[in-house]
């Protein structure tokens, strides 16, 4: 063939893309495993973080992390029932997969879908932190949608199973500078030792608007906004009112601290 013939540049330009395409793909399958272990990773030291280490875990080995993380109780949850669920190996099941239409579905009614979820799984995997026989904190999974983002983060709360003892959101695309704020660790810092439901066991914690006055009865449910960043902490807001309302897991908590969970 002609060396200055279109076609041979069109099948040489064809070839090469067709060569180049292979090694990308060969190459984002090869790096899947180690992408993952290094999610899982960064996952872990999150829980360890929240589970009472603190900073501490900023100094802890790789090893020392996974250590760490192997001492926490993970269990599943079926949320609809408000009890543990021993089905499913709690460490590999997926609750995000398992919210698609299978199996695991549950469409959450319009009236109680604040998060703007759609629908989610009936199963999901929380964490029991223990000292010996004695229960520390217990870790739980919230996910909503924020102002352009979807929100992933966890909170953790004492053995009374009402008073929070840390949070974190881990995954958020929120306005840089502004609803992105909701990462800072002194903000986050706040929610430490705020109530989720009051006597009655109505759900009463907000995110306020104001400022917050400090000798007031309902300072004790509540943890200051972000001006500027009203979208996202209403979104943050709805998550919080979705989880710890009767479709996430109020069932679970009122069971698990007069039962254990069983």
């Amino acid at each position: 063939m002609d060396n200055e013939s279109p076609l041979k540049a069109i099948i040489v330009v064809a070839a090469t893309a067709l060569v180049c395409s292979i090694l990308v793909t060969a190459a984002a399958v090869s790096l899947q495993p180690i992408q993952q272990a290094y999610q899982d990773l960064e996952r872990n030291r999150i829980l360890v973080r929240i589970s009472g280490a603190g900073d501490a875990v900023d100094e802890m080995s790789d090893r020392q992390v996974i250590a760490a993380f192997q001492n926490l109780d993970a269990r599943l949850v079926d949320l609809d029932r408000g009890v543990f669920d021993e089905t499913y190996n709690p460490n590999t099941f997926d609750a995000r997969k398992a919210a698609a239409p299978q199996q695991f579905t549950v469409v959450i009614p319009d009236d109680q879908d604040v998060a703007g979820l759609g629908r989610r799984s009936s199963l999901v995997t929380v964490y029991l932190v223990q000292e010996g026989d004695e229960l520390q904190r217990v870790i739980l999974p919230v996910y909503g949608q924020g102002m352009w983002s979807t929100l992933y983060g966890f909170i953790a709360i004492e053995n009374d199973l009402n008073t929070i003892a840390d949070m974190t959101i881990y995954g958020q695309e929120e306005t840089p500078g502004i609803g992105d704020r909701i990462l800072r660790p002194d903000w986050q810092a706040r929610w430490r030792g705020r109530k989720l439901y009051d006597e009655q066991s109505v759900f009463r914690f907000r995110i306020s608007q104001g400022d917050i006055e400090p000798d007031s009865p309902a300072a004790v449910y509540q943890v200051d906004g972000l001006t500027g960043a009203t979208v996202t902490i209403n979104g943050l807001m709805n998550v919080m009112r979705y989880w710890f309302g009767p479709h996430g897991f109020a069932t679970f908590l009122k069971n698990f601290s007069t039962t254990g969970g069983s």
